[in-house]
């Protein structure tokens, strides 16, 4: 006899055999060796995908995690089935990440829909999973969650607190200066990454899980609990149980979760936190995939009126645990709640104005958080710039700039991605003052992949003569964890025949965040005429590289591919 008519997940998606009943015989057959029953697969099947690897030091402690949503899963009735997907570690992938976020969406989207789940987990954390898994997200028609595993916790040195990264390129900067020896270098580096995490700052990896958060993507409160802790545990439990809710309900669905309203909060968070120039990308990626009308000025214009209120490296001094420990993304929404459309409703199921109602108002103890009237920082944490050298737009963190640096005009020195960057900025003969501005060209998405290299070190010399910032130009990318007066992300790219392609040594660069232009002191009868000599780099021969080449969009539209 034929199994019935489908009941669950097991049985509504099919393998193709051109046969139906023998499909579903088949697929019962085969998950009873894994020792499932069918009281097993009749439960609201919960996919987990899981992003651990050695690869990715930051998913660490991810079983633990994968075990805690699992238990959740099956306290509320439920059958978890976890499926790997692309694991993207910033560390370790050559040449950068982002090349790959993109192939991760595509994954994990394709498995969502491929294999057989009522509902979806997707647990990441490191700096382009969340991306990726908020894109796969909005173009699935399941519901699905997000969970992070959380940061990691800050170590110590001769005395000093510190955590990855902001402290790392600090220190690496001093090393550079000649402040630190050999030795002094690589007995900090012990201290820098103490424990399994995404990094100790607010950094990409804890900005997006924020994002993620006030999406409602997330469940309330799970942004900011340290990998290491139960409270991560817990909060995944809860997320497994959330999980069968949703599976039964079959809703709520991404897309009436990532809505306009939603993501106009998100740029509000996003200024008070001072957090990561990439969420810019990401987020635009993310209100593409899922039909929401969003554009790069809206961050400038909506996150306008928003002070930095909350005191986290790189834009303040201190730490995500800090963060956390004054009650972290619930504390500052509570804050922040004057500013925001609170009829909002994520995947918790409650508008955004019930939630708050159980977080109490911010007592003077929550010195990481500031209120609206005493913040950190002004408005405009994160600004864009347009003009000659970025038509379409570029981006600056102006809250971890140098403010003398916000009206700079300097003579060009111009650099390839392709270059030996390091032995050019370390040759005691370069020819280079502080006023100069350091331009990084062709490590835009189409060209590179849009690496994290725009933080371009300072030249060995200057440094040594106490140097520690200059302006910074390129359609690259740099680190959340990164600071100074760096503007990223150049559209059109260099390789797009933008305006960055034909920059010269000596030639004038203006930057002037007040007025919110970027532009090249060269007449626009100039420019073309090198813009016609100029011949864009080949493209990749083959595989992914060539597909995304092909495909990219610029980053002022997230740099998804045009097809997606």
């Amino acid at each position: 006899m034929p199994d019935n008519p489908a009941t669950s997940a097991i049985d509504a998606s099919r393998t193709s055999y051109g046969d139906e009943d023998f499909s579903r015989f088949l697929r019962r057959a085969f998950l009873a060796s894994s020792g499932y029953d069918d009281v097993d697969l009749d439960r609201p099947i919960i996919g987990i995908a899981v992003t651990t690897s050695s690869y990715n030091t930051c998913h660490r402690d991810m079983p633990a995690l994968v075990d805690a949503v699992k238990r959740g899963v099956l306290e509320a009735g439920g059958l978890p089935l976890t499926f790997p997907t692309v694991s993207l570690g910033e560390i370790l992938t050559s040449p950068t990440s982002m090349l790959y976020r993109n192939l991760m969406a595509m994954d994990t989207e394709e498995m969502i829909q491929a294999l057989p789940m009522d509902a979806a987990v997707l647990l990441g954390g490191c700096d382009k999973t969340v991306p990726a898994q908020l894109m796969a997200a909005a173009s699935s028609d399941k519901p699905v969650l997000l969970e992070v595993v959380g940061p990691m916790m800050t170590g110590q040195w001769r005395g000093e607190r510190m955590g990855a990264c902001t402290d790392c390129r600090r220190l690496w900067a001093g090393h550079r200066a000649g402040e630190l020896d050999a030795a002094e270098i690589a007995e900090a580096r012990g201290e820098l990454v103490t424990t399994a995490g995404t990094c100790a700052v607010m950094g990409t990896a804890s900005t997006m899980a924020c994002m993620t958060e006030t999406l409602g993507m997330m469940l309330p409160g799970g942004a900011t609990p340290g990998a290491a802790t139960g409270e991560r545990l817990r909060h995944g439990t809860a997320t497994g149980r959330r999980a069968v809710s949703m599976a039964r309900e079959g809703a709520p669905l991404p897309r009436e979760v990532l809505t306009r309203a939603a993501f106009d909060n998100a740029i509000k968070v996003l200024a008070a936190l001072g957090g990561s120039t990439n969420a810019l990308v990401h987020l635009l990626a993310v209100a593409r995939r899922a039909g929401v009308e969003l554009e790069l000025a809206d961050f400038d214009t909506i996150g306008a009126k928003v002070p930095l209120l909350v005191d986290c490296k790189p834009s303040g001094s201190q730490y995500l645990q800090d963060f956390h420990h004054s009650g972290g993304l619930p504390a500052l929404l509570k804050v922040l709640e004057p500013e925001l459309d609170t009829a909002t409703r994520g995947i918790a199921g409650q508008p955004l104005s019930e939630l708050l109602g159980d977080v109490p108002e911010r007592q003077d103890w929550q010195t990481t958080i500031l209120p609206l009237d005493r913040p950190l920082g002004p408005a405009g944490a994160l600004a864009v710039v347009r003009g000659t050298l970025a038509p379409n737009g570029a981006v600056i963190k102006t809250s971890a700039a140098s403010p003398r640096l916000l009206q700079h005009t300097g003579p060009a020195l111009v650099l390839e991605a392709d270059q030996d960057i390091a032995a050019v900025l370390d040759d005691p003969d370069l020819d280079v003052t502080p006023d100069h501005v350091l331009v990084l060209r062709s490590a835009g998405p189409r060209a590179a992949g849009m690496p994290e290299a725009g933080a371009l070190p300072i030249p060995k010399k200057l440094a040594r003569q106490g140097v520690r910032d200059m302006v910074r130009v390129s359609d690259a990318r740099m680190s959340g964890t990164s600071y100074g007066t760096v503007v990223l992300h150049c559209d059109p790219e260099a390789a797009a025949s933008g305006p960055l392609a034909v920059v010269r040594n000596g030639d004038l660069v203006r930057l002037d965040v007040e007025n919110r232009r970027l532009d090249l002191l060269v007449e626009e009868d100039e420019v073309q005429r090198r813009l016609g000599e100029y011949s864009p780099p080949p493209l990749p021969e083959r595989g992914w590289r060539r597909l995304y080449a092909e495909t990219v969009l610029p980053a002022s539209q997230g740099a998804d591919l045009s097809f997606l």
